[in-house]
C-alpha cells in the first residue's frame, strides 16, 4: 500500500514559461492535498507531472511505502488515477461497454463499475452512446471508472465540474471513504474540496 506521495525541488515549465519552482509537497496515506492558486499557475501541470506524462525540470517525485522508496512506473501503472478536465471517454461506444472497458483496464472488476455507475445516479443512460450524455453525465461515467478501480493514489483536476450539489454530495462521500481506506488524493480546485484537505497554493 502506498504510504505517502512527495516532490522536491520541483519545477515545472510549459514551452518557455516557468510554471513554478523550488516545490515541495507531501501527502501522506489517507489525507487529501488541494492544489489552488489562479488558471495558469501550474495546477494542471503538477497533476501531469506527479502522473508521469511529463518531466519536471528539476527536482523528483517519490512514491513511497512502509519499506521506503518504490519504482515510480511501477507505481504509476498500477496505483496511480488521473482523472482530466478531459474525461477520456470514447464517444461512440455505449457508456456501459465504456464503463467495463476502462474499468477492466484499470484492475476493477465489471460489478464494481455497476455498482459505482448506480451510486451516481447512471444505470438508465448506460445503453446511450457516449456522445448522447450531458457534460454532467459523462463526468460521473468518468467518476464511476475511478470509484470502481482500486488505486490507492487519486489525481483529479476540478472533480467537481460539472456535477450538480447532490452528485457533488456523492463525490464527497467516496473521497472520504477512500481516504479512510488509506487513499490519498491531490487534486486541483478552484471549490472548496467536499472533504478535508490541506492546501497548497500555486502562483502566489
Amino acid at each position: 500500500m502506498i504510504s505517502s506521495v512527495a516532490g522536491y525541488g520541483l519545477a515545472v515549465a510549459r514551452g518557455h514559461r516557468l510554471l513554478f519552482e523550488n516545490l515541495a509537497f507531501a501527502v501522506p496515506a489517507g489525507e487529501a492535498l488541494a492544489l489552488t492558486g489562479p488558471n495558469g499557475a501550474g495546477k494542471t501541470s503538477l497533476l501531469r507531472a506527479i502522473a508521469g506524462f511529463i518531466t519536471p525540470a528539476q527536482g523528483r517525485i517519490d512514491f513511497k511505502d512502509q519499506g521506503g522508496r518504490l519504482d515510480p512506473e511501477d507505481v504509476r501503472r498500477s496505483d496511480v488515477h488521473f482523472l482530466g478536465h478531459q474525461d477520456a471517454l470514447k464517444s461512440a461506444r455505449l457508456a456501459r461497454d465504456e464503463l467495463i472497458f476502462q474499468s477492466r483496464w484499470t484492475g476493477g472488476a465489471e460489478a464494481a463499475a455497476l455498482a459505482a455507475a448506480d451510486r451516481l445516479g447512471l444505470t438508465r443512460v448506460l445503453g446511450l452512446a457516449v456522445r448522447n450524455l450531458s457534460a454532467g453525465q459523462r463526468r460521473r461515467l468518468a467518476l464511476a471508472r475511478l470509484l470502481a478501480s482500486p488505486r490507492a493514489v487519486w489525481l483529479l483536476d476540478e472533480p467537481m465540474a460539472p456535477l450538480d450539489a447532490r452528485h457533488r454530495a456523492e463525490l464527497g462521500a467516496a473521497m472520504a471513504e477512500h481516504l479512510a481506506a488509506g487513499g490519498l488524493i491531490v487534486a486541483a480546485a478552484h471549490d472548496p474540496l467536499p472533504v478535508g484537505a490541506r492546501l497548497l497554493e500555486l502562483g502566489g
